[in-house]
């Protein structure tokens, strides 16, 4: 087979001073960091959509980029070239994992029994391409927003023939997950909101939503589907309103539907952002709940109001990304690039460049979180702002007592002091004070 990318040598770590703009800067594969290898913190994820797809096209033009890799588009020819490609590019980057929606591997076809048949076909040949490498599927999940057909939602909509072919892609694209040995499955509902209440029934259709969940958990596991599954929230775009809106949204919907056991969160930066949160509240909200999966790694433009997906390149995002990743144990799932290149930024040059600027903005984000774990002042001062529930009468508000006993005891008192200063500033300057200066993380 030839090689695609011949301008494009394998990615290697050459250090923070190298000049070669094919070298990682701060991601070193094989370097430990609390106790693991920055690949274990890190496992990255090549987004199938957006690598191999995803052209330049806006609503205001057609393609700028070639994703043809030679073939033409639209046949099975280039769904092949696409896999080509795709192994390529990993296994000159170092990453270990993919990530797709079922239409990302085979053109659509009219017919659904076509459609599957084209993906066992390709489905056989990324098998072949996996063998013999470290290359592995993160996550499969369906596209149940593109069609026409979908376009009053899949699970939500009004129309049972289409919950039907829902249904069909799902089971479909959950053998396709067991065969390539996904460790997740995503549900990201596009569509699954609403653009008016007058047309909708709200609960009629999250009722329906939760039993196409329910069915595919009890389809998955019957098949040998031993991962997590996951919900990506999104609170806008396309629909006005999507019911998974944020991360508490999702998971209030899981515990109320009984789904909570099966699912963890899929959490996508960008997605944080439109809901009006921080990327970094999102994962906390899904870490101590128990919910924290996997990772979407992009972000957006503040003065924009979409959906850009952005190659990550804000380090202070990073690394309070990855100080809730570290708190919360690690992943389930791993970091999957769900970003695409800037519509001018348009040759294969430049889809290496911006994994390079998204794998080494994460790694040197970890660097930087292990370095304010390893100082201790943030977690020490959070410690002592909550030190008054380890005093008698914290304890007992902490371990069981009456709302009589605690009335009690403020009569006693009298007057309160005032809470200690939270001290917000002090803390963002020891923030910058280990993310600007040469700190480096302890090896363990």
């Amino acid at each position: 087979m030839s090689e695609i990318f011949v301008n494009v040598p394998v990615i290697k770590y050459e250090g923070k001073d190298s000049k070669n703009p094919f070298a990682f800067k701060f991601y070193d594969a094989d370097r430990v960091i609390l106790g693991k290898k920055m690949k274990e913190h890190l496992p990255f994820a090549m987004a199938w959509w957006h690598n191999l797809g995803a052209a330049g096209t806006d609503m205001f033009g057609r393609d700028t980029a070639d994703k043809s890799f030679g073939a033409e588009k639209g046949t099975m020819e280039h769904a092949k070239k696409k896999v080509d490609a795709g192994f390529e590019f990993m296994q000159k980057l170092g990453i270990e994992y993919f990530c797709f929606h079922d239409v990302d591997l085979v053109p659509e076809a009219d017919d659904i029994k076509e459609t599957n048949r084209r993906l066992d076909e390709i489905s056989d040949y990324i098998l072949e391409k996996m063998q013999g490498t470290d290359i592995k599927c993160l996550w499969g999940t369906a596209n149940m927003f593109s069609n026409p057909r979908f376009m009053n939602g899949a699970g939500s909509t009004n129309s049972a023939e289409v919950y039907c072919f829902a249904a069909a892609q799902i089971k479909k694209a959950l053998d396709l997950t067991v065969k390539l040995g996904g460790r997740g499955y995503v549900f990201w509902g596009g569509r699954e909101g609403y653009e008016t209440l007058l047309n909708t029934d709200m609960k009629f259709e999250q009722e329906n939503i939760a039993r196409l969940m329910k069915m595919a958990v009890e389809y998955g596991r019957s098949i040998g589907f031993t991962g997590d599954f996951y919900i990506e929230p999104k609170p806008k775009e396309p629909m006005k309103h999507q019911y998974d809106f944020d991360a508490a949204t999702a998971i209030g919907f899981l515990r109320q539907y009984g789904l909570d056991k099966d699912f963890k969160m899929n959490i996508e930066a960008n997605h944080a952002t439109l809901a009006g949160h921080t990327f970094r509240h999102e994962l906390r909200v899904s870490a101590i709940n128990g919910m924290l999966g996997s990772i979407d790694a992009n972000q957006g433009d503040t003065l924009l109001g979409w959906d850009t997906d952005e190659f990550p390149s804000d380090v202070y995002e990073a690394t309070m990304c990855m100080y809730e990743v570290i708190k919360a144990g690690g992943l389930t799932g791993g970091f999957n690039f769900d970003a695409k290149n800037r519509r001018s930024s348009n040759t294969y040059e430049d889809m290496f460049h911006g994994f390079i600027l998204g794998m080494d903005t994460f790694a040197l984000g970890l660097i930087k979180a292990a370095a304010i774990i390893e100082d201790g002042r943030i977690d020490d001062f959070v410690r002592e702002r909550y030190a008054s529930f380890e005093s008698e009468i914290g304890k007992e508000i902490l371990h069981g007592t009456t709302l009589q006993r605690l009335a009690a005891y403020a009569e006693k008192l009298g007057s309160t002091s005032e809470p200690a200063s939270g001290r917000q500033e002090y803390l963002n300057g020891i923030v910058n004070s280990i993310l600007f200066t040469e700190v480096d993380c302890p090896k363990k």
